[in-house]
């Protein structure tokens, strides 16, 4: 008997600068956008608001930037990760031309690291993915790593360990300005709060106050609305052999909730120009409350621009305790037990 269905792809299936044009591509829509919002309730106006975003010389509101990396990344995760523990971190990622509702995009991926787990059960495997709108353009290129299991656990799967050099982060000369925008006459009322690039300082910590609880069916909704078919965040009868006997939430879910809960202390931060890297810390599961706090790790002055600067951010999500005593790390260097994600980010801002 023949079988025409796919098990995803297990670690020993992967090789060294392997190219994988990942099927799917995906046509976001103002629904997308809807539900999205209605997931995670972000208020930032350059996305709520045609007017909003057409004053800043957009062409209407663009689709929120994490969103077009949810559905950048969910291309990838028939091919990467179906078969995936955990999702371990991102870095150097840089987004490109604004998505608005009706572009389409799709994704392709490049195996650039393997590395087998001493336990003989699982692998890293390292990709950079790169997303395209219809007309070819960049609209996020970043790299990641996964950890996947092995299909034979008996044998080993690659003869050598090969890491690739990972960036430390996103330089300012690399950060993408939309074409056309213009923030001379950005209205800090409408945006809700009036701080600019000048009033942050570097090493100054924002606890964002608000908290949101993890409802399984929106963890579900969203997952599937990034059509993320990870088995670990679907499948009960498969996280039942797993080490927590139930299903993990996906991280970049938490990535989303931290940055709409971020609103409280950055409201103006309209755009996420780089993605300079991020570690989920430790797992999430539904009924978890999250809440937030970020530091300002540095600044960026943009080359010929008066109107706009950037702010480099740690931004930190927790669970079931409020951030303002910025949990990070125990008396032995690990990342408390409350931390779930740690993660740092680019965003522009008016100055």
């Amino acid at each position: 008997m023949t079988s025409k269905t796919s098990q995803g792809n297990f670690f020993e299936d992967f090789r060294i600068g392997q190219e994988i044009r990942h099927a799917t591509p995906r046509t976001i829509t103002s629904g997308d956008v809807a539900l999205y919002n209605g997931l995670y309730g972000p208020r930032f106006a350059a996305q709520s608001s045609d007017e909003f975003a057409r004053a800043m010389g957009y062409r209407a509101a663009p689709v929120d930037d994490l969103l077009v990396f949810h559905m950048v990344f969910g291309k990838t995760v028939p091919d990467v990760s179906l078969n995936a523990v955990a999702n371990l971190g991102y870095a150097g990622g840089v987004f490109g031309v604004p998505v608005y509702p009706g572009d389409t995009v799709s994704t392709t991926s490049i195996v650039t690291g393997l590395k087998e787990n001493s336990n003989g059960k699982t692998g890293v495997v390292y990709v950079n993915s790169t997303g395209r709108n219809q007309r070819g353009e960049m609209v996020i290129d970043y790299s990641r790593w996964v950890m996947v299991r092995k299909r034979d656990e008996t044998r080993p799967a690659h003869d050598e360990t090969v890491l690739p050099e990972l960036a430390h982060g996103v330089a300012a000369d690399a950060l993408h300005v939309p074409v056309g925008l213009d923030l001379l006459s950005y209205d800090f009322d409408l945006a809700g709060a009036p701080h600019r690039w000048g009033d942050y300082q570097v090493g100054e910590k924002i606890d964002h106050v608000d908290g949101m609880t993890i409802e399984e069916a929106e963890h579900q909704m969203a997952t599937r609305l990034y059509q993320n078919t990870a088995r670990v965040h679907f499948d009960q009868v498969a996280a039942m052999q797993g080490r927590f006997g139930k299903r993990l939430i996906y991280g970049g879910h938490i990535i989303s909730l931290a940055r709409a809960l971020s609103f409280n202390g950055l409201a103006n931060g309209f755009r996420i120009a780089a993605i300079n890297g991020g570690t989920h810390a430790n797992p999430a599961f539904a009924g978890d409350t999250i809440f937030a706090w970020s530091e300002v790790l540095d600044k960026y002055e943009i080359a010929g621009r008066h109107d706009v600067g950037a702010l480099r951010l740690r931004l930190v999500a927790v669970r079931d305790r409020q951030g303002n005593d910025f949990p990070l790390r125990d008396a032995e260097g690990k990342y408390d037990s409350a931390v779930l994600l740690d993660f740092d980010y680019t965003l522009l801002i008016p100055r």
